[in-house]
């Protein structure tokens, strides 16, 4: 499978984040001849290591980030807990782990900055294992207060609702569980997602990747009302990043810089901003003043 490369020069953005925005989705990609990808993985990307995200983050103007663990490296966390043991206490992470993860691995990975940990559920990207397995994984985790990001497709929201909203944990729904834009607000796999974050209070939303599931060329208007959904619903209960370097894209390469620029779309008035990009992702990671780092 080929890749598209990261755009070499992403614009400045003419939208000024407000300070301590956090990036709070991202990957980082090997580099392969020290963290290599994981052999049953269905995709292996480009590197894309963390000295090109940090310098990303300052060019964009992001004080904080969260780095989500991608399934090109498996249950190996190495290259995402490296990056978070050299991000001065701006970074967190959210891990991917295996039916043998222990509590003391939990705890160093707490230790690093990890957050939550990522249940994939795409079927063309991971094989989905059964619920017995998310569950005992979410009932080792809930006692150091981590989250877990659920990654689904809308139609998929139908097999797994129920586990989901068993959950003894807050879940971040990825994507806005990638909504088929052409078919509307309207449609009854969209409004089974917007019912789900209504009816389980802890339930957050990443509301970033309007380039994923746009049928259109930049600024991506056809998703932007998807969003400011989530947005103007939920306010306190969403999150946004750049999904950098953007795995798996096959129509184009976004320009990170414009899609920080879609931002005010999406989140109109300051007070909204406020909270998509620093209040909701500080209370939900816990970052501290970067001054005390």
């Amino acid at each position: 499978m080929s890749f598209l490369a990261v755009h070499p020069n992403p614009k400045k953005p003419d939208f000024v984040l407000p300070p301590n925005a956090c990036d709070a989705h991202c990957h980082v990609f090997g580099p392969e001849d020290k963290f290599p990808y994981a052999p049953e993985s269905k995709y292996q990307p480009p590197d894309a290591p963390k000295e090109k995200l940090f310098a990303l983050h300052r060019h964009l103007g992001f004080e904080r980030s969260v780095l989500v663990q991608a399934s090109c490296h498996g249950t190996d966390n190495s290259a995402m807990i490296d990056m978070l043991e050299h991000g001065q206490g701006r970074y967190r992470g959210v891990a991917v782990v295996g039916d043998n993860i222990t509590v003391n691995e939990i705890q160093h990975m707490h230790n690093a900055g990890v957050r939550g940990i990522r249940f994939n559920f795409v079927k063309r990207l991971v094989d989905v294992k059964p619920h017995d397995f998310y569950r005992r994984i979410a009932n080792l985790i809930a006692p150091f207060g981590w989250h877990i990001i659920v990654y689904f497709e809308s139609q998929e929201l139908v097999d797994i609702e129920r586990l989901l909203i068993s959950l003894p944990t807050p879940i971040v729904i990825d994507h806005m569980g990638r909504p088929a834009v052409e078919k509307g607000l309207s449609h009854a796999d969209f409004l089974r997602i917007s019912n789900l974050v209504a009816n389980r209070p802890d339930t957050w939303v990443k509301v970033g990747c309007l380039e994923r599931l746009s049928q259109q060329q930049p600024p991506y208007l056809d998703a932007v009302p998807f969003a400011r959904h989530f947005v103007e619903n939920f306010p306190d209960r969403v999150l946004w990043g750049t999904d950098w370097p953007h795995p798996n894209m096959k129509s184009h390469m976004p320009d990170d810089g414009a899609l920080v620029d879609a931002v005010p779309l999406i989140a109109p008035t300051k007070e909204l901003q406020q909270k998509l990009l620093v209040d909701n992702p500080e209370r939900l990671y816990g970052f501290d003043n970067p001054s005390q780092n």
